[in-house]
């Protein structure tokens, strides 16, 4: 039986209960959940969700999705079990951590520098929190880089270097 992959991004109001409503949805047109990230961000559930669902019963999955209360749905079709399996071999890997005293700019400043050297952010996670002593304001980051160039990961170490001290902010580059 084909099977079609649909990604799936939502936001709305948070309650109890979101989760396995969109869960309900997805098992009620025998899909597989594959993958997702979702989270509570400013009182509001935003999430995306990788699914797999029998062809026959994608568009059908999407208009029950769709309809949802209080929630704002996107479907896309996807090709990601295609183009993971080409996409892994040859992938270098690295993680980025930053923290530094928060500051407007810091995400374009350092998502330019990773672009300017073709490097992807393919996950990035960050939070505002207070300094354990001063209390400030501190911005941290987290994230997962790739590229299909292991050389590109390697180079990127001295932009860092110069952007953490132009930014006041420590960078580490985790690779494997």
């Amino acid at each position: 039986m084909p099977r079609t992959t649909l990604v799936v991004t939502l936001i709305g109001s948070d309650r109890t209960g979101l989760v396995e409503t969109v869960a309900s949805a997805v098992a009620a047109h025998q899909g597989n959940w594959l993958e997702s990230r979702m989270a509570r961000l400013a009182g509001q559930f935003a999430g995306i969700l990788h699914v797999s669902v029998p062809s026959q019963h994608a568009d059908a999955l999407a208009a029950s999705l769709r309809c949802l209360e209080d929630l704002t749905v996107a479907v896309a079709v996807s090709s990601a079990p295609e183009v993971a399996a080409t996409d892994e071999a040859g992938v270098a890997r690295a993680q980025l951590e930053l923290i530094g005293q928060d500051r407007p700019g810091i995400v374009r400043s350092l998502s330019a520098a990773l672009a300017a050297r073709g490097i992807n952010v393919e996950e990035l996670e960050t939070e505002c929190g207070p300094a354990p002593m001063s209390g400030e304001t501190l911005f941290r980051a987290r994230a997962l880089l790739t590229s299909p160039d292991s050389q590109a990961l390697q180079s990127i170490r001295e932009d860092l270097e110069r952007l953490g001290a132009d930014l006041m902010v420590e960078i580490r580059l985790n690779t494997p």
